[in-house]
């Protein structure tokens, strides 16, 4: 849905979308093992800005995790529905658990390697990147190398259906 603004005179045109309302986004689902723990995860592309913004929604089910994974682009996040643990990991250890809840928002400009998990409801939780070098995210396998680099450029061609 388009939504038209008018601001200093001008027209501005920008999206609309509700985030909770789970039948309006396009989901990728994430299934398998990562850490030896259950994953089952959906993400859903929001917008992907000229500037290398890049805004993405993702929702766990009940008790799951995502991949580990370690965020390069700064990241914004806010907790919209459920629970979301973050596990810390340093060389491939467990150092941290945080327990995030709804309202809870976070930012983190630093490189960290953690593992999410929904709680008892799951979760559903909104991030912002900006990727001035184009990357976002790595995926990591148990030992914490990494299997596969997340880019703006990737997103941008899943989003075209293209990937």
């Amino acid at each position: 849905m388009i939504k038209i603004d008018v601001f200093n005179d001008r027209i501005l045109e920008t999206s609309k979308v509700n985030l909770l309302e789970q039948s309006e986004h396009e989901w990728d689902h994430y299934t398998g093992q990562s850490l030896g723990r259950s994953v089952d995860y959906w993400g859903a592309i929001l917008s992907i800005h000229d500037d290398a913004h890049v805004d993405v929604l993702y929702r766990w089910a009940p008790r799951t995790y995502c991949h580990f994974h370690r965020h390069i682009a700064p990241t914004s996040s806010i907790v919209l529905e459920g629970e979301l643990h973050v596990y810390d990991y340093v060389d491939a250890k467990e150092v941290g658990h945080r327990v995030r809840t709804v309202g809870d928002y976070a930012h983190k400009d630093a490189v960290e390697d953690h593992i999410e998990q929904g709680g008892p409801e799951g979760a559903l939780v909104m991030f912002s990147l900006f990727a001035p070098d184009g990357v976002l995210t790595q995926r990591l396998d148990d030992d914490g190398f990494i299997l596969q680099s997340i880019t703006v450029e990737m997103l941008q061609k899943r989003q075209a259906g293209i990937l």
